[in-house]
C-alpha cells in the first residue's frame, strides 16, 4: 500500500533522473591521467559491490596491475578528499572503504569528488595504475573506461524511488560495459539483454559466506541493506542463529547498542555472536571487549568469486585499451 500511495513521487523521481542523465549525456566528464573502473548498481545498496570492488582490486594485484580505490565515503564525518588509513576509524572513512582498505590491501581514497580523490591518488604515486571506483555508475561527472553494474534479482521488479530501491531505471544499463549476475541468477540475462547495448558482457560471479568456527546458538546483528540475507546466509553456512536484530544500513554503532546486544546475549545465553566484516570494522575495542565478556564475537566473511576470471580480465583489458585510444585520438 505504501509503495502505491509513493507511484505519484516516483514518476517525479524518475523525470528528475531522466533530465539529470541528458545533461550529463551532454557534458564532457573529468578525466583522470590512469584508467578507470566503476563498480556501481542501479539499487540502493544490498548487491554485493564492496565484495566485488575487493576482488577485483585482489585479481588486478595478481595479475601485475597496481589498483587503487576511489569512494565517496557515505556517512563519513570528515570532508576532506583522503587517503584511508587501515588503522583509522569508520567514522572518519566510512564503513566501506575502510573495510576495502583493510580487505584488499590496497591504496583507497575517499571525497565527495572523486575527481579530487583520483588527483590525490595520482600525485602520490609514480607508476601508472587502475582506479576502482566505488559505488560510481550514478557519478557520471568522472569519466570512466569500463562502467560495471552489479545485479540484484529484485532490481527487474523494483520501482523507482521512493515507492522502490531503484536509483535508476532498468534502460540505463545502456551505459554499461558488463553485468554482473549470482549463479544462481544466470537466467536473468535473457531477460536483461533488451536493456544492454550489444556489446555488454554479462560475469557470473559465487558468494561465498564462511564462519570461522561453528556456532550454534549466536546472536546475529548487522547493519546491512538487506539483513535477510545474511541472516539466510548464516543459516545455509551451519550456523545456528537463536536471536538475529538489524540495523538499518550504515547505522553507526553506539555503546548503548552494544550494551543492548550483551544483555540479550546473556540472557538467551549464547554461544557467540556474529556480525559481517562491513560491520566489524565500526565497531571499536571498548565495544569488542563488552561483547566478548559475555560471548566471543565472530566475523563472518562474505567473498566473491568471478566464475571466469579469465574473461572478466579480458573485458577489463579490452575496455581500458579501447577507450584510452579513442581518447588520445580525440585529443
Amino acid at each position: 500500500m505504501t509503495s502505491l500511495l509513493l507511484a505519484p513521487l516516483s514518476w517525479v523521481y524518475g523525470s528528475v533522473v531522466r533530465a539529470r542523465n541528458a545533461r550529463l549525456d551532454r557534458t564532457p566528464p573529468l578525466r583522470l591521467r590512469w584508467p578507470v573502473v566503476s563498480i556501481g548498481n542501479l539499487s540502493v545498496g544490498g548487491a554485493g559491490k564492496t565484495p566485488l570492488v575487493i576482488c577485483l582490486a585482489r585479481l588486478l594485484q595478481r595479475e601485475g596491475y597496481h589498483p587503487d580505490v576511489l569512494s565517496r565515503g557515505y556517512g563519513r564525518s570528515q570532508q576532506t578528499v583522503e587517503r584511508v588509513d587501515p588503522a583509522g576509524s569508520a567514522d572518519r572513512f566510512g564503513d566501506e572503504p575502510l573495510l576495502i582498505a583493510r580487505s584488499a590491501g590496497v591504496p583507497v581514497y575517499v571525497g565527495a569528488s572523486r575527481y579530487e580523490a583520483g588527483v590525490l591518488a595520482e600525485s602520490e604515486h609514480g607508476s601508472q595504475r587502475v582506479h576502482l571506483l566505488d559505488d560510481g555508475f550514478q557519478h557520471r561527472a568522472l569519466a570512466r573506461d569500463l562502467d560495471i553494474v552489479v545485479m540484484h534479482r529484485s532490481d527487474l521488479q523494483q520501482r523507482l524511488l521512493p515507492a522502490g530501491r531503484l536509483r535508476e531505471p532498468l534502460a540505463s544499463l545502456r551505459r554499461a560495459g558488463a553485468v554482473v549476475l549470482r549463479q544462481e541468477d544466470a537466467e536473468l540475462e535473457s531477460t536483461l539483454l533488451v536493456h544492454t547495448r550489444p556489446d555488454c558482457r554479462f560475469w557470473r560471479v559465487r558468494r561465498i559466506l564462511a564462519l570461522p568456527s561453528p556456532v550454534q546458538r549466536a546472536v546475529a546483528f548487522c547493519a546491512v541493506a538487506r539483513p535477510a540475507e545474511f541472516f539466510a546466509g548464516l543459516a545455509a553456512a551451519g550456523a545456528g542463529l537463536a536471536e538475529q536484530v538489524r540495523f538499518r544500513d550504515h547505522h553507526p554503532y553506539t555503546m548503548a547498542d552494544v550494551d543492548r546486544l550483551a544483555v540479550l546475549g546473556r540472557r538467551i545465553g549464547c554461544d557467540a555472536f556474529v556480525t559481517t566484516a562491513k560491520d566489524e570494522v565500526k565497531l571499536d575495542a571498548a565495544m569488542r571487549s563488552r561483547l566478548n565478556t559475555v560471548a566471543p564475537l565472530r566475523i563472518a566473511a562474505l567473498t566473491i568469486e568471478i566464475a571466469d576470471e579469465n574473461a572478466a580480465l579480458d573485458d577489463m583489458r579490452k575496455s581500458l585499451i579501447v577507450t584510452r585510444t579513442m581518447s588520445r585520438c580525440a585529443s
